[in-house]
């Protein structure tokens, strides 16, 4: 069983789409309520918790729903289509909200674009799943969030060029790349991947691998309450997800201002460090998910929150910007890979089949409640403590996903018996 790249790279650019926008997002918007409509920091914090606040509601809903979804274009596509389309449109009013200094005609594209993009994100992920034979997801979610990664260096090189270091910077330019990507993306998907066809074929595989020919695997566990040990598995990792993602997206979210109040970065320049991290992180995909195959996925997770809670905590002790941060930062994207590639498929490892979708819910559920909470208290301290408050902050909600981490003893990667050594090389179909 060897697992065909060039079509899970085709299903990617559906993830690229959606990170080049959150990068985007992340970056930019900070900054225009900050230095545009002088929004303080926890306000601003609270403001960037609307999406999250969305997606705690959107992601189960929509996952769900394309559960039970059956078209003639397949069960996710119609809601990637959909979803994008609205987003690159309302997502323009932006940059031209900032322009004309209207806060109301901002918060109204803000609400419309946050809608658009929480009703297609769960569909988009568990697109890969529906294709993928369950023993191949950790190499598939590499190739996944690696194509994730590419959208986030897009976004990124796109700011440090176009963002002048000085006077009011006209960010119209960045947001019609962007969409232009996302819509260029979603389309070639589409031509390119016929989710029915693809889907029946990943059930007749596992269906195989699982000895069974008559009775799809799915509807055979259909019946089947989850057992006490694994709901327990289940929702320990769903806890480490929340803490991981409580340090890190405290740092990405407030990463833009840090820089340049704390650090004096000036201009676009703070995207280089984020750009590192994500080109260290499409370094790392591919390895990480076949160490994963090699040695389990819990503990690459495990090596990897390591990793990373150790770069936030010396991220603590930097003071002022030095080129050699920049290792620190590629350390992030190495330690974040290991951790993103591998945490998804456990989770799906635990559902039945046909749940695919709503365990996708299930895991942003998680990682969006984390990401309510952490931009307000975070920007809370920042506002009210102090700056250098961010990377201990991080370094310690990390670490408590370590030690949650340890007690899941489900959802690792089972490896598949090898006719020769030279197999354990071969990902291509």
């Amino acid at each position: 069983m060897k697992l065909n790249t060039k079509r899970t790279i085709l299903v990617g650019l559906a993830f690229l789409s959606i990170s080049a926008f959150w990068q985007l997002y992340d970056s930019i918007i900070p900054l225009i309520l900050k230095n545009t409509f002088h929004i303080s920091d926890t306000i601003s914090g609270g403001i960037m918790a609307i999406d999250n606040v969305l997606a705690l509601f959107l992601l189960p809903f929509f996952g769900s729903l394309s559960d039970r979804v059956n078209t003639r274009i397949g069960k996710r596509m119609p809601f990637i289509l959909f979803g994008t389309a609205v987003a690159v449109v309302s997502m323009l009013f932006l940059p031209f909200s900032d322009n004309l200094g209207s806060l109301v005609l901002f918060v109204m594209a803000l609400f419309i674009t946050l809608l658009a993009m929480g009703s297609y994100r769960s569909p988009a992920v568990s697109l890969m799943p529906d294709v993928t034979p369950a023993p191949l997801r950790s190499k598939a979610n590499a190739i996944i969030n690696l194509m994730g990664a590419v959208g986030g260096v897009i976004s990124l090189i796109l700011i440090s060029a176009l963002i002048p270091k000085t006077g009011k910077p006209d960010y119209f330019p960045i947001f019609f790349i962007v969409a232009a990507v996302m819509t260029i993306s979603v389309l070639l998907l589409f031509w390119k991947i016929k989710e029915n066809p693809l889907r029946m074929e990943r059930e007749r595989i596992d269906r195989m691998s699982d000895g069974s020919q008559d009775v799809p695997k799915e509807e055979a566990s259909a019946k089947a309450p989850m057992a006490p040990e694994v709901r327990r598995s289940l929702i320990l990792i769903l806890i480490s997800v929340s803490c991981w993602f409580m340090g890190y997206n405290a740092v990405t979210t407030a990463f833009s201002k840090y820089a340049q109040i704390y650090w004096g970065i000036q201009g676009g320049g703070f995207a280089n460090c984020l750009l590192v991290a994500t080109v260290a992180a499409i370094c790392s995909y591919i390895p990480v998910g076949a160490a994963a195959s090699r040695i389990g996925r819990k503990k690459t997770i495990l090596g990897g929150v390591v990793l990373l809670a150790s770069m936030f905590a010396l991220g603590a002790a930097v003071k002022e910007y030095h080129i050699w941060i920049n290792g620190l930062f590629a350390l992030v994207g190495v330690a974040w890979a290991a951790i993103n590639v591998n945490s998804y498929p456990m989770v799906v490892e635990m559902s039945k089949g046909a749940d695919i979708g709503k365990f996708t819910g299930f895991y942003y559920t998680f990682s969006m409640a984390a990401q309510i909470i952490t931009p307000i208290l975070s920007g809370f301290l920042l506002e009210h403590v102090g700056y250098y408050t961010l990377f201990p902050y991080a370094a310690l909600f990390v670490s408590a996903a370590f030690f949650t981490m340890l007690f899941v003893k489900h959802g690792d990667s089972r490896p598949l018996p090898k006719k020769s050594r030279l197999e354990a090389f071969d990902v291509d179909d």
